[in-house]
């Protein structure tokens, strides 16, 4: 309900200026989405800023059609994002959750954490996508003893490959079978909307650790909790849903083993900071040639 009552009051002010303003900075999915509808009433809009990664909030043909320009403050929260997903691995390997649990109602059952708890030391983590965050991601995990592949469109160099001490896997069903952990680092677009399917999972091992801070459509949601209910996965951790927010009767937050939260992972306070330092480039990039001509 608080967050139903404080997305309404947002957008309600949003609403009131939009027909004023010049430039829109939001966030990814919060506080309102930019339909075709507000960008048709921001008659004054010249440019759209993501304070964040990803324009998916964002009805970009209508943006286009209007003229508008769109960028996104994409460096930003990646530390913030990929030490969260550091944090999701580590929860779910350690089976960390029902010891939590245990600890506040009273309980003390060492055998029934333990035998769901691993190390990470020796373990098997592919990324998909080795972007900014997935490098990121990479580096943390290498001190860990991991075997570490990434799949990606292009392979990094060679130098910074051997850096982060991971194998470029070009075959992403290839991969799969291979990693006790996987993360998802990619952009949600058409082509990926959807993309880890019942099928997709089916490739994966038994007992597979799912970490997606992308975005929540890339995964079929059903496949997800069905593969989570019959043990196919182990665990499954995130902050993205679909759709967001998520309904209370979402079946991702009642499903097994789970480590899911809102979507957080890059709204701690250092990335809060980093957001607004970085949009200042962005909007001198835009405005300064203007002021100075």
């Amino acid at each position: 309900q608080k967050t139903n009552q404080s997305c309404t009051l947002i957008a309600t002010e949003l609403e009131k200026h939009i027909a004023d303003a010049h430039v829109l900075i939001t966030t990814p999915f919060h506080p309102a989405y930019v339909s075709a509808d507000r960008i048709r009433r921001g008659k004054n809009l010249e440019l759209l800023l993501t304070a964040g990664i990803g324009s998916d909030h964002i009805e970009l043909p209508a943006a286009a059609a209007a003229g508008l320009t769109v960028a996104e403050v994409t460096g930003s929260n990646t530390v913030s994002v990929a030490e969260d997903q550091l944090m999701r691995i580590l929860v779910l390997m350690r089976n960390f959750l029902p010891g939590h649990h245990q600890a506040i109602s009273g309980e003390w059952d060492l055998a029934g954490i333990a035998h769901r708890a691993y190390d990470l030391e020796g373990k098997t983590v592919g990324t998909v996508g080795a972007g900014r965050i997935g490098k990121l991601l990479l580096q943390r995990l290498k001190p860990f003893g991991c075997n570490l592949l990434y799949h990606d469109r292009l392979r990094v160099d060679a130098a910074l490959e051997e850096e982060l001490g991971a194998a470029f896997e070009e075959d992403l069903d290839a991969m799969l079978p291979k990693c006790d952990v996987v993360v998802l680092n990619m952009p949600l677009t058409e082509k990926t909307k959807g993309m880890f399917n019942k099928e997709k999972i089916a490739k994966m091992k038994k007992g597979v650790i799912i970490v997606n801070n992308a975005r929540g459509a890339i995964m079929d949601t059903q496949a997800v909790a069905d593969a989570c209910k019959s043990g196919h996965i182990a665990g499954y951790g995130g902050d993205v849903w679909y759709p967001q927010p998520a309904p209370k009767e979402h079946p991702w937050r009642y499903m097994p083993n789970n480590a899911m939260t809102p979507h957080i992972s890059g709204t701690t306070i250092d990335g809060q900071v980093s957001r607004t330092t970085q949009q200042a480039p962005s909007l001198a990039s835009r405005y300064a040639p203007l002021a100075n001509r």
